[in-house]
Protein backbone atom coordinates (compact mmCIF):
# COMPACT_ATOMS: atom_id res chain seq x y z
CA UNK A 1 0.00 0.00 0.00
CA UNK A 2 1.54 3.29 -1.03
CA UNK A 3 2.31 5.77 1.68
CA UNK A 4 -0.02 8.09 2.79
CA UNK A 5 1.42 11.76 4.01
CA UNK A 6 -1.04 11.92 6.87
CA UNK A 7 0.61 8.73 7.55
CA UNK A 8 3.96 10.71 8.04
CA UNK A 9 2.06 13.90 9.81
CA UNK A 10 0.36 11.30 12.37
CA UNK A 11 3.81 9.89 13.25
CA UNK A 12 5.71 13.03 13.14
CA UNK A 13 3.18 14.26 16.11
CA UNK A 14 3.08 11.20 18.05
CA UNK A 15 6.82 10.44 18.34
CA UNK A 16 7.52 14.12 18.61
CA UNK A 17 9.36 15.09 15.59
CA UNK A 18 6.88 17.89 14.50
CA UNK A 19 4.64 19.53 15.89
CA UNK A 20 1.67 22.42 14.27
CA UNK A 21 2.70 26.12 15.30
CA UNK A 22 0.80 27.41 17.81
CA UNK A 23 -1.10 24.65 17.97
CA UNK A 24 -3.30 25.59 20.76
CA UNK A 25 -4.45 28.81 19.14
CA UNK A 26 -5.70 26.48 16.39
CA UNK A 27 -2.08 26.37 14.53
CA UNK A 28 -0.35 29.46 12.18
CA UNK A 29 -0.37 27.83 8.26
CA UNK A 30 2.73 27.08 6.91
CA UNK A 31 4.74 27.36 10.34
CA UNK A 32 6.06 24.44 12.10
CA UNK A 33 7.94 23.32 15.53
CA UNK A 34 10.78 20.99 15.59
CA UNK A 35 9.81 18.66 18.58
CA UNK A 36 12.57 16.24 20.37
CA UNK A 37 13.60 13.82 18.15
CA UNK A 38 13.01 16.25 15.23
CA UNK A 39 15.32 18.92 16.17
CA UNK A 40 17.74 16.14 16.74
CA UNK A 41 17.17 14.67 13.00
CA UNK A 42 17.35 18.10 11.63
CA UNK A 43 20.56 18.90 13.33
CA UNK A 44 22.40 15.68 12.38
CA UNK A 45 21.37 16.31 8.57
CA UNK A 46 22.50 20.19 9.26
CA UNK A 47 25.85 18.69 10.69
CA UNK A 48 26.12 15.88 7.56
CA UNK A 49 25.73 19.28 5.30
CA UNK A 50 28.05 21.19 7.15
CA UNK A 51 30.72 18.55 7.62
CA UNK A 52 30.58 17.35 3.45
CA UNK A 53 30.92 20.88 2.34
CA UNK A 54 33.11 23.36 4.77
CA UNK A 55 35.66 20.49 6.58
CA UNK A 56 37.49 20.64 3.28
CA UNK A 57 40.10 22.87 2.31
CA UNK A 58 38.21 25.07 -0.72
CA UNK A 59 35.18 25.94 1.47
CA UNK A 60 34.98 28.62 4.17
CA UNK A 61 31.93 29.07 6.41
CA UNK A 62 29.59 31.83 6.96
CA UNK A 63 26.62 32.95 9.27
CA UNK A 64 25.10 36.40 7.51
CA UNK A 65 22.81 38.51 9.30
CA UNK A 66 19.04 37.54 8.57
CA UNK A 67 18.05 41.36 8.10
CA UNK A 68 20.15 43.45 5.21
CA UNK A 69 20.27 46.58 3.92
CA UNK A 70 17.15 46.72 1.34
CA UNK A 71 19.39 47.40 -1.41
CA UNK A 72 20.68 43.93 -1.22
CA UNK A 73 17.52 42.68 -2.38
CA UNK A 74 16.87 45.31 -5.53
CA UNK A 75 20.38 44.60 -6.13
CA UNK A 76 19.43 40.68 -6.38
CA UNK A 77 15.85 41.16 -8.62
CA UNK A 78 14.07 40.22 -5.48
CA UNK A 79 11.99 43.13 -5.13
CA UNK A 80 11.17 43.59 -8.81
CA UNK A 81 10.96 40.10 -9.85
CA UNK A 82 10.22 37.72 -6.68
CA UNK A 83 7.30 37.04 -7.09
CA UNK A 84 4.32 34.26 -8.10
CA UNK A 85 1.06 34.53 -9.78
CA UNK A 86 -1.77 34.57 -7.76
CA UNK A 87 -5.38 34.16 -8.58
CA UNK A 88 -8.41 34.06 -6.55
CA UNK A 89 -11.76 31.79 -6.37
CA UNK A 90 -14.72 34.80 -6.17
CA UNK A 91 -16.58 32.26 -4.70
CA UNK A 92 -15.03 29.94 -2.12
CA UNK A 93 -12.29 33.00 -1.19
CA UNK A 94 -9.67 30.61 -1.38
CA UNK A 95 -6.49 32.07 -2.86
CA UNK A 96 -4.14 29.96 -5.24
CA UNK A 97 -1.22 30.23 -7.32
CA UNK A 98 -2.41 30.30 -11.05
CA UNK A 99 0.50 27.88 -12.07
CA UNK A 100 0.06 25.06 -9.62
CA UNK A 101 -3.62 25.42 -10.60
CA UNK A 102 -2.70 24.18 -14.37
CA UNK A 103 0.20 21.83 -12.97
CA UNK A 104 -2.73 20.31 -10.65
CA UNK A 105 -4.84 19.55 -13.96
CA UNK A 106 -1.78 18.37 -15.67
CA UNK A 107 -1.21 16.08 -13.50
CA UNK A 108 -5.46 14.88 -13.90
CA UNK A 109 -4.74 14.34 -17.08
CA UNK A 110 -1.68 11.97 -16.98
CA UNK A 111 -4.18 9.63 -14.34
CA UNK A 112 -6.60 9.91 -16.76
CA UNK A 113 -3.84 8.15 -19.31
CA UNK A 114 -4.42 11.72 -21.61
CA UNK A 115 -0.37 12.15 -22.05
CA UNK A 116 -0.24 13.76 -25.08
CA UNK A 117 -2.65 16.23 -23.69
CA UNK A 118 -0.94 16.43 -20.76
CA UNK A 119 2.31 17.01 -22.58
CA UNK A 120 0.88 19.77 -24.99
CA UNK A 121 -0.20 21.90 -22.03
CA UNK A 122 3.12 21.46 -19.71
CA UNK A 123 5.08 23.05 -23.07
CA UNK A 124 2.37 25.84 -22.69
CA UNK A 125 2.76 26.51 -19.48
CA UNK A 126 6.45 26.16 -20.07
CA UNK A 127 6.07 29.37 -21.97
CA UNK A 128 3.60 31.07 -20.29
CA UNK A 129 5.22 34.51 -19.45
CA UNK A 130 2.79 36.25 -17.95
CA UNK A 131 -0.07 36.64 -15.46
CA UNK A 132 -2.17 37.04 -18.94
CA UNK A 133 -0.80 33.84 -20.48
CA UNK A 134 -1.16 31.91 -17.51
CA UNK A 135 -5.13 33.50 -16.56
CA UNK A 136 -5.88 32.55 -20.32
CA UNK A 137 -4.25 29.05 -19.99
CA UNK A 138 -6.99 28.70 -16.72
CA UNK A 139 -9.34 29.45 -18.96
CA UNK A 140 -9.05 27.74 -21.79
CA UNK A 141 -9.08 24.84 -19.85
CA UNK A 142 -11.91 25.37 -17.63
CA UNK A 143 -9.73 24.80 -14.81
CA UNK A 144 -12.19 24.76 -11.55
CA UNK A 145 -11.32 25.83 -8.15
CA UNK A 146 -10.76 22.24 -5.97
CA UNK A 147 -12.82 23.88 -3.12
CA UNK A 148 -15.79 25.18 -4.96
CA UNK A 149 -15.83 23.19 -8.31
CA UNK A 150 -16.47 26.61 -9.76
CA UNK A 151 -14.35 28.62 -12.50
CA UNK A 152 -15.61 32.14 -10.85
CA UNK A 153 -11.83 33.38 -11.60
CA UNK A 154 -10.13 36.69 -10.45
CA UNK A 155 -7.92 37.59 -13.13
CA UNK A 156 -3.95 36.44 -12.30
CA UNK A 157 -1.17 39.10 -10.43
CA UNK A 158 1.54 38.92 -9.66
CA UNK A 159 2.33 39.05 -5.86
CA UNK A 160 5.73 39.51 -3.85
CA UNK A 161 6.80 37.09 -1.62
CA UNK A 162 9.03 38.82 0.57
CA UNK A 163 8.17 39.91 3.99
CA UNK A 164 8.51 43.45 5.20
CA UNK A 165 9.33 44.81 8.84
CA UNK A 166 10.45 47.73 9.72
CA UNK A 167 13.88 48.92 11.30
CA UNK A 168 13.57 51.98 14.36
CA UNK A 169 10.05 53.60 15.96
CA UNK A 170 8.56 54.58 12.68
CA UNK A 171 6.86 52.29 10.03
CA UNK A 172 7.83 55.02 7.09
CA UNK A 173 9.55 53.80 3.81
CA UNK A 174 13.19 54.89 5.08
CA UNK A 175 12.75 51.87 7.66
CA UNK A 176 11.74 49.01 5.61
CA UNK A 177 13.80 45.99 5.41
CA UNK A 178 12.91 42.50 4.71
CA UNK A 179 13.26 39.25 5.97
CA UNK A 180 15.63 37.46 3.79
CA UNK A 181 14.02 34.99 1.43
CA UNK A 182 16.95 32.79 0.72
CA UNK A 183 20.60 33.21 2.43
CA UNK A 184 22.83 33.70 -0.82
CA UNK A 185 22.98 37.10 -1.26
CA UNK A 186 24.36 37.33 2.38
CA UNK A 187 27.47 35.18 0.85
CA UNK A 188 28.01 37.52 -1.74
CA UNK A 189 28.27 40.58 0.20
CA UNK A 190 30.55 39.25 2.20
CA UNK A 191 32.58 37.48 -0.74
CA UNK A 192 35.74 40.49 -0.31
CA UNK A 193 35.77 40.20 3.78
CA UNK A 194 35.87 36.15 3.24
CA UNK A 195 38.63 36.19 0.32
CA UNK A 196 40.57 39.10 2.14
CA UNK A 197 40.69 36.99 5.51
CA UNK A 198 40.38 33.34 4.83
CA UNK A 199 43.20 33.99 1.77
CA UNK A 200 41.83 31.58 -0.37
CA UNK A 201 42.25 31.11 -4.09
CA UNK A 202 39.92 31.07 -6.94
CA UNK A 203 38.20 28.54 -7.31
CA UNK A 204 36.50 28.44 -3.67
CA UNK A 205 33.42 28.12 -1.73
CA UNK A 206 31.59 29.70 1.45
CA UNK A 207 28.75 28.02 2.89
CA UNK A 208 26.31 28.82 5.02
CA UNK A 209 22.99 27.33 6.93
CA UNK A 210 20.44 29.86 7.85
CA UNK A 211 16.89 30.67 8.31
CA UNK A 212 14.72 32.03 5.37
CA UNK A 213 11.34 33.52 4.73
CA UNK A 214 8.76 33.33 2.08
CA UNK A 215 5.03 34.32 2.25
CA UNK A 216 3.94 31.77 0.41
CA UNK A 217 0.45 32.45 -1.20
CA UNK A 218 -0.57 28.54 -0.32
CA UNK A 219 1.45 26.50 2.25
CA UNK A 220 0.91 22.99 1.57
CA UNK A 221 2.41 19.45 1.95
CA UNK A 222 3.52 19.31 5.41
CA UNK A 223 7.32 20.69 5.79
CA UNK A 224 7.49 20.93 1.90
CA UNK A 225 6.20 24.46 1.36
CA UNK A 226 5.95 26.61 4.26
CA UNK A 227 6.50 30.45 5.04
CA UNK A 228 9.58 29.93 7.64
CA UNK A 229 12.45 27.54 6.98
CA UNK A 230 16.37 26.65 6.65
CA UNK A 231 18.54 26.53 4.01
CA UNK A 232 21.58 24.87 3.01
CA UNK A 233 23.42 27.03 0.77
CA UNK A 234 27.12 27.23 -0.67
CA UNK A 235 28.10 29.34 -3.32
CA UNK A 236 31.66 28.32 -5.14
CA UNK A 237 33.23 30.99 -7.11
CA UNK A 238 35.20 30.17 -10.17
CA UNK A 239 36.59 31.72 -13.18
CA UNK A 240 34.93 32.34 -16.48
CA UNK A 241 35.78 29.46 -18.41
CA UNK A 242 35.77 26.94 -16.09
CA UNK A 243 32.32 26.59 -14.39
CA UNK A 244 30.61 24.52 -16.57
CA UNK A 245 33.63 22.09 -15.40
CA UNK A 246 32.71 22.69 -11.86
CA UNK A 247 28.98 22.87 -12.52
CA UNK A 248 29.22 18.72 -13.23
CA UNK A 249 30.95 17.98 -10.47
CA UNK A 250 28.82 20.05 -8.21
CA UNK A 251 26.05 17.85 -9.41
CA UNK A 252 28.21 14.70 -8.87
CA UNK A 253 29.09 15.58 -5.29
CA UNK A 254 25.72 16.37 -4.24
CA UNK A 255 23.78 13.47 -5.75
CA UNK A 256 26.40 11.25 -3.61
CA UNK A 257 25.33 13.29 -0.46
CA UNK A 258 22.04 11.58 -0.51
CA UNK A 259 23.36 8.18 -2.18
CA UNK A 260 25.91 7.90 1.11
CA UNK A 261 22.89 8.97 3.90
CA UNK A 262 20.79 5.99 2.59
CA UNK A 263 18.09 7.97 0.31
CA UNK A 264 16.35 5.25 -1.62
CA UNK A 265 17.82 6.32 -5.15
CA UNK A 266 15.10 5.22 -7.17
CA UNK A 267 13.23 8.04 -5.28
CA UNK A 268 15.54 10.77 -6.27
CA UNK A 269 15.88 11.79 -9.55
CA UNK A 270 17.55 14.72 -11.67
CA UNK A 271 15.47 17.60 -13.14
CA UNK A 272 16.97 20.08 -15.24
CA UNK A 273 15.03 23.66 -15.55
CA UNK A 274 12.48 23.52 -18.35
CA UNK A 275 13.01 28.06 -17.98
CA UNK A 276 15.71 29.38 -16.22
CA UNK A 277 15.73 32.49 -13.95
CA UNK A 278 17.16 35.99 -14.70
CA UNK A 279 20.58 34.83 -13.17
CA UNK A 280 20.99 31.24 -14.46
CA UNK A 281 23.51 29.93 -17.04
CA UNK A 282 22.66 25.96 -16.44
CA UNK A 283 20.17 24.31 -13.26
CA UNK A 284 19.05 21.46 -11.96
CA UNK A 285 16.95 20.35 -9.52
CA UNK A 286 17.31 17.51 -7.33
CA UNK A 287 13.85 15.67 -7.06
CA UNK A 288 12.50 13.06 -3.97
CA UNK A 289 9.67 11.14 -4.74
CA UNK A 290 7.03 12.66 -2.04
CA UNK A 291 3.58 10.56 -1.09
CA UNK A 292 1.99 13.57 -2.84
CA UNK A 293 4.51 13.09 -5.96
CA UNK A 294 8.01 14.65 -7.38
CA UNK A 295 9.11 17.77 -5.50
CA UNK A 296 12.66 19.68 -5.20
CA UNK A 297 15.11 19.05 -2.32
CA UNK A 298 17.88 21.14 -3.76
CA UNK A 299 19.00 22.74 -7.01
CA UNK A 300 22.07 23.08 -8.53
CA UNK A 301 22.87 26.42 -10.46
CA UNK A 302 25.26 28.19 -13.08
CA UNK A 303 24.68 31.17 -12.00
CA UNK A 304 27.52 32.99 -14.03
CA UNK A 305 28.78 36.45 -12.76
CA UNK A 306 25.23 37.81 -12.43
CA UNK A 307 25.26 38.34 -8.35
CA UNK A 308 28.91 39.93 -8.28
CA UNK A 309 27.97 42.09 -10.94
CA UNK A 310 24.88 43.39 -9.52
CA UNK A 311 26.27 43.99 -6.18
CA UNK A 312 29.18 46.01 -7.89
CA UNK A 313 26.89 48.07 -9.90
CA UNK A 314 24.34 48.75 -7.13
CA UNK A 315 26.88 49.23 -3.96
CA UNK A 316 29.74 51.01 -6.11
CA UNK A 317 32.25 48.46 -4.38
CA UNK A 318 34.25 46.31 -7.10
CA UNK A 319 33.45 42.00 -5.99
CA UNK A 320 36.06 40.61 -8.42
CA UNK A 321 39.27 38.39 -7.85
CA UNK A 322 43.00 38.93 -8.97
CA UNK A 323 44.70 36.45 -10.32
CA UNK A 324 48.61 36.50 -9.57
CA UNK A 325 49.64 33.85 -12.43
CA UNK A 326 48.11 35.56 -14.99
CA UNK A 327 48.18 39.40 -14.07
CA UNK A 328 44.35 39.28 -14.93
CA UNK A 329 41.12 40.87 -12.83
CA UNK A 330 38.05 39.19 -13.41
CA UNK A 331 34.75 38.85 -11.66
CA UNK A 332 34.09 34.70 -10.72
CA UNK A 333 31.20 32.72 -11.94
CA UNK A 334 28.98 30.97 -9.11
CA UNK A 335 28.19 27.60 -8.63
CA UNK A 336 25.29 27.42 -6.36
CA UNK A 337 24.30 24.32 -4.15
CA UNK A 338 21.04 24.90 -2.47
CA UNK A 339 19.25 22.47 -0.37
CA UNK A 340 16.71 23.02 2.04
CA UNK A 341 17.62 21.31 5.73
CA UNK A 342 13.26 20.93 6.27
CA UNK A 343 12.64 19.45 3.04
CA UNK A 344 15.71 17.33 3.88
CA UNK A 345 14.23 16.72 6.88
CA UNK A 346 10.41 15.73 5.57
CA UNK A 347 12.59 13.36 2.60
CA UNK A 348 14.58 11.34 5.11
CA UNK A 349 11.74 11.23 7.78
CA UNK A 350 9.50 9.80 4.32
CA UNK A 351 11.87 7.35 3.02
CA UNK A 352 12.78 5.68 6.48
CA UNK A 353 9.44 5.13 7.21
CA UNK A 354 8.72 0.98 7.04
CA UNK A 355 5.62 -1.05 8.02
CA UNK A 356 6.79 -5.00 8.69
CA UNK A 357 5.51 -7.92 9.83
CA UNK A 358 7.16 -9.62 12.19
CA UNK A 359 5.92 -12.78 14.00
CA UNK A 360 2.24 -11.67 12.60
CA UNK A 361 1.99 -8.30 14.19
CA UNK A 362 2.94 -5.07 12.31
CA UNK A 363 6.06 -2.80 13.60
CA UNK A 364 6.23 0.36 12.57
CA UNK A 365 9.97 1.23 12.05
CA UNK A 366 12.33 4.43 10.48
CA UNK A 367 15.33 2.66 9.14
CA UNK A 368 17.20 5.98 8.93
CA UNK A 369 21.32 6.19 8.92
CA UNK A 370 22.95 5.81 11.79
CA UNK A 371 24.44 9.65 11.30
CA UNK A 372 21.02 10.82 11.01
CA UNK A 373 18.92 8.53 13.52
CA UNK A 374 18.26 11.51 16.61
CA UNK A 375 18.96 8.61 19.59
CA UNK A 376 22.12 6.31 18.45
CA UNK A 377 21.65 3.96 21.72
CA UNK A 378 18.72 2.80 23.68
CA UNK A 379 20.17 1.68 27.43
CA UNK A 380 17.64 -0.95 28.66
CA UNK A 381 17.58 -2.45 32.08
CA UNK A 382 16.00 -5.80 31.85
CA UNK A 383 14.30 -5.66 35.34
CA UNK A 384 14.42 -2.63 37.80
CA UNK A 385 16.29 -4.45 40.31
CA UNK A 386 19.02 -6.75 41.35
CA UNK A 387 21.97 -4.02 40.33
CA UNK A 388 20.42 -3.82 36.72
CA UNK A 389 19.04 -0.23 36.93
CA UNK A 390 22.46 1.13 38.83
CA UNK A 391 24.52 -0.58 35.78
CA UNK A 392 22.61 0.73 33.31
CA UNK A 393 22.07 4.29 34.59
CA UNK A 394 26.77 4.18 34.25
CA UNK A 395 26.42 2.87 30.79
CA UNK A 396 23.87 5.54 30.11
CA UNK A 397 25.63 8.28 31.22
CA UNK A 398 29.16 7.19 30.02
CA UNK A 399 27.55 6.71 26.43
CA UNK A 400 25.55 9.92 26.45
CA UNK A 401 28.73 11.98 26.68
CA UNK A 402 29.45 11.32 23.26
CA UNK A 403 26.36 9.97 21.40
CA UNK A 404 22.34 11.20 21.97
CA UNK A 405 21.22 8.42 24.12
CA UNK A 406 17.52 7.04 25.30
CA UNK A 407 16.89 5.59 28.64
CA UNK A 408 14.00 3.23 29.30
CA UNK A 409 12.49 0.81 32.29
CA UNK A 410 8.91 1.11 31.44
CA UNK A 411 7.14 -2.44 29.84
CA UNK A 412 8.25 -5.39 28.63
CA UNK A 413 11.77 -5.53 26.66
CA UNK A 414 9.97 -6.17 23.03
CA UNK A 415 7.56 -3.09 23.15
CA UNK A 416 10.57 -1.20 23.84
CA UNK A 417 12.12 -2.17 21.01
CA UNK A 418 9.31 -1.50 19.57
CA UNK A 419 9.00 1.91 20.89
CA UNK A 420 12.64 2.57 19.58
CA UNK A 421 12.37 1.00 15.86
CA UNK A 422 9.21 3.58 15.72
CA UNK A 423 11.85 6.58 17.32
CA UNK A 424 14.59 5.35 14.48
CA UNK A 425 16.85 4.30 17.10
CA UNK A 426 19.93 1.99 15.21
CA UNK A 427 20.66 0.00 18.16
CA UNK A 428 19.51 -0.76 22.37
CA UNK A 429 21.70 -2.18 24.53
CA UNK A 430 19.84 -4.80 27.26
CA UNK A 431 21.46 -5.35 30.39
CA UNK A 432 20.43 -8.58 32.41
CA UNK A 433 21.57 -10.88 34.81
CA UNK A 434 24.59 -11.85 32.67
CA UNK A 435 25.79 -8.88 32.54
CA UNK A 436 26.40 -8.22 36.25
CA UNK A 437 28.32 -11.73 36.05
CA UNK A 438 30.76 -11.12 33.27
CA UNK A 439 30.12 -7.50 32.30
CA UNK A 440 28.82 -8.78 28.36
CA UNK A 441 25.49 -6.82 27.21
CA UNK A 442 23.15 -7.53 24.44
CA UNK A 443 22.93 -5.63 21.67
CA UNK A 444 20.39 -5.27 19.17
CA UNK A 445 20.21 -4.21 15.33
CA UNK A 446 16.98 -2.12 14.44
CA UNK A 447 16.86 -3.55 11.17
CA UNK A 448 18.06 -6.99 10.63
CA UNK A 449 16.83 -7.58 14.47
CA UNK A 450 19.86 -9.71 15.18
CA UNK A 451 21.24 -9.43 18.76
CA UNK A 452 25.53 -9.96 19.94
CA UNK A 453 26.26 -9.91 23.22
CA UNK A 454 29.78 -7.64 23.39
CA UNK A 455 31.82 -6.55 26.67
CA UNK A 456 29.81 -3.29 27.63
CA UNK A 457 32.99 -1.25 28.14
CA UNK A 458 33.01 -2.02 24.50
CA UNK A 459 29.82 -0.06 23.30
CA UNK A 460 30.65 3.56 22.72
CA UNK A 461 33.19 1.81 19.97
CA UNK A 462 30.51 -0.30 18.46
CA UNK A 463 28.26 2.53 17.68
CA UNK A 464 31.53 4.96 16.36
CA UNK A 465 32.33 1.75 13.77
CA UNK A 466 28.59 1.46 13.14
CA UNK A 467 27.96 5.10 11.96
CA UNK A 468 31.17 5.18 10.45
CA UNK A 469 32.84 7.80 11.73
Amino acid sequence: MALSLDTIVSLAKRRGFIFQSSEIYGGLNGCWDYGPLGVELLRNIKESWWREMTYRDDIEGLDASILMHPRVWEASGHVQSFSDPMIDNKTSKVRHRADHLIEGEIEKLRKKGRTDRADELQAKLDAAGDPAALFQLILDNEIKDPVSGTSDWTEVRQFNLMFKTHIGPLEETASVVYLRPETAQGIFVNFNNVLQSSRQKIPFGIGQIGKSFRNEINTKNFLFRTREFEQMEMQFFVKPGEDEKWYEYWREQRWNWFRDLGMTMEKLRMKPHAKLAHYAKAAVDIEYEFPFGWGELEGIHNRSDFDLSRHTEYSGKKLEYYEEATKERFVPYVIETAVGASRSTMAFLTDAYREEEVNGETRTVLRFHPKLAPYKLAVLPLINRDGMPEFATKLYHDVQRKFKTFYDTSGAVGRRYRRQDEAGTPFCTTIDGQTLEDGTVTVRDRDSMEQIRIPADGIMGYIQEKIGG
